[in-house]
């Protein structure tokens, strides 16, 4: 076999999902620069681990060794952005976290429940995801969740994007909730960033 790469249909990050959630971060900074968010980004709950009581004890202690906390975007009554999915095959159940540390999360997906050596993707600064919310409120507004063939398919057909791989198990939605969002699908090792929410 040659050297050439076994990706060469599925191209990895789509620059222009990528541009989408930047303009939409922008238009959402812009409409609301009168809004003290500096303070908001103060004011972003953070859970610790401990309070995600689905968690496997393995999974909080390493979050906790890496000093996370998991922000929780305020459109949810209930503790966010700890999600259980079929990422890497059908039939394994795995955790997508998002970690905060130092003022920037990052998606930590424990494959099958281990601590060990989980992927680290998408890190960004949590202040971008703040959003005005009506009157002077602001709030943080990153959230995951897992999404399958269907909601996948939907969104590729409506707005586009790489071609797709076969679907076969879960993918993770990365939201700017009410804005954008981008799909980070494993496939063959690697992260597709797939079309979603526009």
């Amino acid at each position: 076999m040659g050297a050439e790469s076994p990706h060469r249909d599925y191209p990895e990050p789509v620059n222009t999902l990528r541009l989408a959630l930047a303009l939409a971060v922008m238009a959402a900074v812009s409409v609301g620069q009168d809004l003290n968010f500096q303070e908001a980004e103060r004011q972003i709950v953070r859970l610790p681990p401990t309070a995600f009581t689905r968690l496997p004890a393995a999974v909080v202690r390493e979050l906790q060794r890496r000093g996370c906390t998991i922000p929780q975007e305020v459109f949810s009554k209930t503790p966010n952005n700890a999600v259980r999915g079929q990422f890497a095959r059908p039939g394994q159940m795995d955790w997508a976290v998002l970690c905060s540390v130092n003022g920037a999360s990052s998606i930590l997906v424990f494959w099958n429940g281990s601590a060990n050596s989980p992927a680290d993707l998408a890190v960004a600064e949590d202040k971008i995801y703040l959003q005005g919310l009506g009157g002077d409120k602001i709030g943080f507004s990153r959230g995951i969740s897992a999404v399958g063939k269907d909601y996948i398919t939907r969104h590729q057909v409506a707005f586009g994007g790489p071609k797709l791989p076969p679907i076969d198990h879960q993918g993770i939605n990365d939201a700017f909730v009410g804005k954008a969002s981008v799909v980070q699908y494993f496939f063959e090792g690697t992260w597709l960033q797939l079309a979603g929410a526009d």
